[in-house]
Formats: structure tokens, sequence, C-alpha cells
């Protein structure tokens, strides 16, 4: 079997966010992973560690570590069930299918999708696949730190890293690999769009919270509650973590911007993140005094995503009346 399903992503620079910052901006290229997100480096690994004898795997996922479950599923030759919430978009059903899964639609968000996946991991024997609370998926995420470190060569690290939070599995991931190579020192910044914002509701109110609805249009940041690896990591004074929120416009504005620039397609999700130095949030971090003034470059994740298409990109500019 393979030694692991994901790729070693490029690690690219991009001039126009340099430009906006007047720093180094390096991208980390997780879109162009096999099932379009970064998702596949935990999820494999967790397959590989849990899955070998499996019956087959089950993964409720409103797109990304459904795409990766089912990829990594076909790689080992074992059935993939994904169970999707029906706020998922039809493309995402059709690629999961394309994949080789058996797709399930229950449910209105990923929660309840997710009492459902683990009904038939127990009902059926199947390996129950999380999309985002597990350490095997942490310790799969960690391994792009390591690829960055190996791309910056010795001596050199990050100013600051940015990334997307939904559930919190990439902030454990990146945390658990700034741990690894030695750069806890590296300030992060969690980003969650409004009306996704489990991570930021949690900081905000001291303790794990259950958002009552996922209302923005961003659904891969859609879980209720985060992991509380995620929330005890915000707490620790040895690190630190900066959330901070943007709205679904500049999301959406954000990947607009990147797709012109870059000439690269990601989803809301990622946009999150990329809306930060496209809406000139880092820069006011900055000014805030709560980031300091960046004499690295700053790392972006740019965790990709399948639930993206033209056609839904038009669809969102219609639905959040945002003009180009």
């Amino acid at each position: 079997m393979a030694e692991h399903f994901h790729l070693n992503t490029p690690l690219l620079e991009s001039v126009g966010m340099s430009k906006r910052l007047g720093t180094t901006v390096y991208l980390k290229m997780e879109n162009s992973q096999p099932s379009g997100s970064f998702k596949v480096r935990g999820i494999g690994h967790l397959c590989q560690q849990l899955a070998g004898q499996s019956k087959g795997v089950v993964c409720a996922s409103g797109g990304n570590a459904g795409m990766a479950a089912a990829y990594v599923a076909r790689k080992m030759g074992v059935a993939a069930t994904i169970v999707v919430p029906s706020s998922s978009p039809q493309l995402v059903v059709q690629r999961l299918q394309d994949e080789g899964a058996a797709v399930k639609i229950v449910g209105k968000v990923w929660d309840d999708a997710n009492a459902e996946a683990l009904r038939l991991a127990d009902s059926e024997g199947l390996t129950f696949v999380p999309p985002f609370d597990h350490p095997l998926l942490w310790q799969g995420h960690a391994t792009m730190m390591a690829e960055v470190a190996a791309s910056l060569g010795a001596g050199e690290k990050p100013g600051a890293v940015l990334l997307s939070v939904g559930g919190g599995g990439l902030l454990c991931g990146v945390i658990q690999g700034l741990k690894d190579v030695g750069w806890m020192d590296v300030p992060v910044v969690a980003m969650e769009t409004v009306g996704a914002d489990c991570f930021n509701a949690a900081i905000k109110a001291g303790k794990m919270v259950t958002l009552p609805d996922i209302t923005s249009e961003a659904k891969c940041l859609g879980a209720k509650t985060v992991c509380k690896q995620a929330f005890e990591y915000s707490q620790r004074s040895d690190l630190t973590v900066i959330s901070e929120l943007v709205t679904d416009r500049q999301a959406l504005q954000a990947i607009q911007t990147f797709l012109d620039e870059e000439r690269v397609l990601v989803e809301m999700a990622c946009g999150a993140a990329l809306a930060a130095v496209y809406s000139g949030l880092i820069h006011r971090l900055q000014d805030e005094g709560r980031l300091p003034t960046l004499s690295r470059p700053l790392l972006v994740i740019v965790c990709g995503g399948s639930s993206i298409s033209l056609d839904q990109l038009t669809s969102l500019k219609h639905k959040l009346h945002t003009e180009t």
C-alpha cells in the first residue's frame, strides 16, 4: 500500500498578497491535493491506522472530509459510505459518487449527518472517520508544517500562519506541526465567517459553546461546536492563537480576487482565511498591536475545497448581492 495518500504540495509566493501586505506571503497550496483539500492528510493517516481490515468506512461530511474519505477508501480497496446534510451542493454529492462512494443525505446540518454516521458505524461494523476531531487526523495534517520547514530551509520560519477554522482539525494539525518543527512561537491567525463561528464564540464565552444554527454560506466551516483540543490551544499562554471573523461577502470577494490574481478557484471556507489579507484585517491586527509587524513571511494555508464551481460562484454572488 502507498506510504501515504497525500501529496507534498507546492509552497508558492503570492506577488499580489505580498504587495498588499508589504511582506512576503507564501501560499501552501493544499487545494492541489488529490481530494481537493488538506483533509486527505489526516484522513489518509487515520484510515491507514484504523481501516486496514475494515468492512468499510463511514464519514459525515458537508464535502471535503467526505471527498478525502472516499478517495482514500477507493485507493485502499474498501467501501465508503458518506453521509451529507441536505445543505450540501449537488455538485459535492456527484463528486462523491464519482469517487465510488455510497452517499446518504440526512438532516439539515453536519451534526445531524454525523449522528447517522455514528449509528451506521455501530450497526454495520464500519470504521467511523471523524472529519476533524481525532489525534490521528491532527498528526496527518501536521505533515504540512514539516513540508513548509523543508521548503523554507534551515533557519527560516514564518512570521505568522493564517488559516480557516471549521471544526478545528486544521488548526490542531498546524499547531501540532509547529510543535514538531520547533516553531511554537509563531502566531496563528484563525479565521471564520460570521454565522459559522463556533471557535470565536467559544473564545468569547471562555468555554465550549454550541451554535444554534449555521447561517453562513461557508457551509464547509459549518460545525456547530469546535473540537475541544482547538479550544484548549486557544487558552494556552505559550501559544498565540488570534481568532477573527469576516462576513460572507468578504469571503466571497476574497475567492474572486484569489481567482483573478492566482488563477485558482477555492471555496468560501478557504475564502475566510484569504479575506484576512484582502480585507485589510492583518493590517488592522498589526495596528492594534495584536499581531507584530511581520519581518518574516506570512504563511497562508490555502485549504482548498471541492464545494465550488463557476456555477456555484455565480449563485453565491447572486445570493449575496455582490457586485464584481
